[in-house]
């Protein structure tokens, strides 16, 4: 029997996972050898579709959580126990923005060897699952690009080629197309890669081996890039794509690309919002932003008890700094107080309020208020910022490992963003279809997908104007754009390219001026971050290229806007 060296092929993988473990125990009765019958690509392909989206608690934290979900304007640092001020990340600090570089960096040599395993000549040569790792490639390069702009990619797998160059992102996103075209041609009307081994099974955690919704999955990305590149300088192919992929299957109600959470194998290898809530400390814990909650709590979204708890509530006292120790601080006392009692208002809070001149007294009921935290406060607001003024993330989001309690999935791409992303097309002029009701659809399936009921569904449908596109046509595309926002909530990196494409919601988009209050980071002018920078060590590694790419693109900061940003 010809034998196959984890070591050669790289099956030490398998020990971590997800859904193939309990399967890999049957067949691993060597640890170290695995028999030719048995050996599969699927279980390579598992791995490569968790780890882009549930990474390593290191960049979990310092990635998805101090970047991309603070960028996105969902989450906030800043109140009085946080180890931060709200500034961390848009004040640029390389020990934190190198984990999102070297996460997606990291990903690099999973996605090679699947392709080279899979590719014509490959150990597991077979078309059809060459075709989804092809797909599961493509989203990860959509989203590298849209954090850091130009990047490393037709170079990338020359053999030839140490030093690759960095491609404009107009011509990632053609080469991703191109990618998309190819990969959903080869499969279609097949619904599995294969039997036995050759069928990727439950292996894909995503779609159970089913073909035709990678297929949808494609075409629904390939919508996302054409939209996105609409309007940008240079764009001279947005339009076929977007009527192209109007014009095939996209993906439906139910459909969505979600990865479980597994709230029990090592925290350190695969992380969770509850890992770093719970075992970080107070210090790590965040609030839920003013804008997410204030639309989600003015627009009597269901989604609000979902997506957060109330705030904690208590007797809290504020002091005035002596005017000798902090005059400034002393001076901006009354302004500063005044704003938290503004924020306390527009939320209809229940408080009361006692201003001695010295020192303001608040009170407030316990888990009753829901009060979003501004985005983006100065550390000057800290030692007023009390933690307990603000909604929190609910349980679904922080659930606990080994709690048993339910949890959020990561998001690939939802099934709504599809619907909305239909009715935006639709909008502006591509297919056919009836806008509002895809937009109705698209806010029903992402609803659902937080355990909403039909019921709080169908009330806030009949109810709501913002389930109404009933304006102009750049209202109801704010509309939708909102939508999309509060829908990818735990989906940063998603959530924070859309205000960036969009401009919405405006409030986030437009930065922040009132330095009194606000903390501008070492973003010019207070602006809203429109990429992360470079790894740092990639100027020193690749340093022509990475000058290139600077010189194309602009310099390496993070108010350079991306080729498609508004």
């Amino acid at each position: 029997m010809k034998i196959f060296h984890k070591t050669i092929l790289g099956l030490s993988t398998l020990a971590v996972l997800g859904s193939c473990t309990g399967d890999f125990e049957e067949i691993n009765t060597n640890p170290n050898l695995i028999g030719e019958e048995d050996a599969s690509a699927k279980y390579f392909l598992t791995q490569m579709m968790i780890s882009p989206y549930i990474p390593a608690r290191y960049a979990y934290w310092r990635a998805n959580i101090i970047h991309a979900d603070r960028y996105a304007g969902h989450i906030t640092f800043g109140h009085n126990v946080s180890w931060w001020s709200d500034d961390l990340s848009y004040k640029y600090d390389a020990a934190y923005t190198d984990a999102t570089w070297d996460h997606y960096n990291g990903q690099l040599s999973t996605i090679k060897q699947l392709l080279d395993f899979t590719q014509p000549g490959g150990a597991f040569e077979n078309e059809l699952t060459y075709s989804v790792v092809q797909i599961i490639k493509s989203h990860y390069y959509q989203l590298f690009t849209d954090t850091f702009g130009m990047i490393p990619y037709s170079d990338l797998y020359k053999e030839d080629i140490n030093l690759p160059k960095f491609d404009t992102q107009k011509e990632i996103y053609q080469g991703i197309i191109a990618d998309l075209d190819a990969a959903m041609a080869t499969i279609g009307d097949n619904t599995s890669t294969g039997d036995a081994l050759e069928d990727l099974g439950d292996n894909d955690v995503i779609y159970g081996g089913d073909l035709q919704k990678w297929k949808r999955f494609a075409n629904t990305l390939k919508l996302k890039i054409g939209l996105r590149a609409q309007g940008a300088e240079g764009d001279d192919f947005s339009q076929q794509v977007i009527n192209e992929a109007m014009a095939a299957p996209l993906l439906a109600e139910g459909e969505s690309a979600l990865i479980p959470k597994d709230l029990e194998i090592n925290q350190w290898d695969y992380s969770t919002y509850g890992d770093v809530w719970y075992n970080f400390g107070g210090g790590s814990d965040w609030t839920v932003s003013r804008e997410l909650v204030n639309y989600l709590r003015d627009n009597n979204d269901p989604r609000l008890e979902k997506y957060t708890k109330p705030s904690q509530g208590g007797t809290f006292t504020l002091f005035r700094p002596a005017q000798a120790e902090d005059p400034e601080g002393y001076q901006l006392f009354p302004k500063r107080t005044a704003f938290l009692k503004s924020i306390f208002d527009e939320a209809g809070a229940e408080y009361t309020w006692l201003d001695n001149g010295s020192e303001v007294i608040v009170t407030m009921p316990e888990e009753t208020n829901n009060i979003g935290q501004p985005v983006r406060l100065s550390s000057e607001m800290k030692p007023l910022v009390q933690f307990g003024f603000f909604s929190r993330p609910s349980e679904l989001v922080i659930a606990q490992k080994n709690s048993g309690d339910a949890a959020t999935p990561e998001t690939v791409i939802l099934s709504s963003e599809s619907l909305f992303m239909q009715a935006e097309a639709i909008l502006k002029g591509y297919g056919t279809g009836n806008a509002q009701a895809l937009y109705q659809a698209g806010i029903s399936e992402a609803m659902k997908l937080w355990g909403v009921d039909d019921a709080s569904i169908s009330t806030y449908l009949s109810s709501e104007d913002m389930a109404l596109l009933n304006g102009t046509s750049e209202e109801n595309l704010e509309k939708i754009a909102i939508q999309r926002w509060i829908a990818h909530y735990t989906d940063g990196y998603e959530a924070w390219s859309i205000v960036r494409d969009t401009g919405y919601p405006a409030s986030l988009a437009a930065g922040v001026t009132d330095y009194d209050l606000y903390g501008p980071g070492t973003i010019a002018a207070g602006a809203y971050p429109q990429r992360m920078r470079y790894g740092s060590g990639v100027q020193t590694s690749n340093p022509d290229n990475y000058n290139q790419a600077t010189s194309t693109q602009g310099a390496d900061l993070q108010e350079t806007k991306l080729w498609w940003s508004k």
